[in-house]
């Protein structure tokens, strides 16, 4: 029989090219990574660190133990008020003299005077409301909703003005008339609503009770300027805090938009009403 030649097989000497060409891949994709986390939105980093805070600062839970036979459970003394009832009333009767719309009005002016000089916010108002008017340049990015950086700025001022009192606050969205077709906002109804909604909770972030707040989005239905001028379409796209003299006007005011009510004599007989008091502070258990 004729015996089969062997023939060696040829050995391929670039079997390491596909070792190094994963290696460089995955080099790649870390270095693509690590970019990414440096450059992190520092809006965006503030929401979930909230976001997080709330997860875990939650009170702990201790387990009571359960008596047995006749042990008595300790008595304690409640502690005696720090303010006196007298002290309390004469608070009272001072805060009753001082118009809360007022203040607010007179804190923001003074608290944002170069932002109202460069026409960026504007503060009006009336005996039962005040508006706070804010270019939506300053609050998002272009067809965005996710707050800048200087957004926080911006609404943590406002917040700690706002917070000592307790009349309802509505923030209003506003857009120019250029359609907006995505999947986030199909149209100008969701990218209105969806920034009112981000300035409320910026808000209640910085302790604004948000009992007292609601959000509202008119999309491009209640224009203030011409949009068929560049100018005009910025002066459209805008986010307005209401802070109403009480709930009755509040109402009045989110069925019709701030831009298109006035003082009439319906909503002068609901601000007749005073603001609901602030709550009482509690304490953590």
């Amino acid at each position: 029989m004729r015996r089969r030649r062997h023939t060696e097989e040829h050995e391929n000497h670039e079997r390491w090219l596909v070792s190094y060409a994963d290696f460089i891949t995955l080099l790649f994709a870390f270095f693509v990574v690590m970019y990414s986390i440096s450059s992190i939105n520092e809006g965006k980093y503030k929401v979930i660190s909230q976001a997080l805070l709330g997860v875990f600062n939650d009170p702990e839970r201790s387990m009571k133990p359960i008596p047995i036979g006749d042990e008595q459970p300790l008595s304690v003394k409640p502690a005696e008020p720090l303010i006196k009832d007298s002290e309390q009333t004469d608070a009272g009767l001072a805060q009753t003299n001082v118009d809360p719309l007022k203040t607010i009005s007179d804190d923001v002016r003074d608290a944002f005077g170069d932002l109202i000089k460069s026409d960026q916010m504007t503060v009006r108002g009336n005996e039962l409301w005040v508006e706070i008017e804010l270019n939506s340049s300053l609050l998002f990015g272009s067809g965005d909703a996710m707050p800048s950086d200087k957004a926080f700025t911006i609404i943590e001022k406002v917040g700690n003005i706002l917070k000592p009192f307790a009349n309802p606050v509505h923030v209003e969205g506003f857009t120019d008339n250029l359609p907006i077709r995505t999947a986030q906002y199909p149209t100008n109804w969701e990218l209105s609503a969806a920034r009112a909604a981000s300035i409320v909770r910026l808000l209640a972030m910085e302790g604004v009770n948000p009992a007292r707040m609601a959000s509202v989005g008119y999309g491009e239905y209640q224009p203030v300027a011409s949009n068929d001028t560049a100018e005009g379409r910025a002066r459209n796209r805008r986010v307005v805090l209401v802070i109403s003299r009480n709930l009755e006007v509040r109402r009045s005011l989110t069925g019709t938009g701030s831009a298109n009510a006035t003082p009439d004599a319906a909503l002068r007989r609901a601000g007749t009403q005073s603001a609901p008091p602030a709550p009482a502070a509690t304490t953590a258990k």
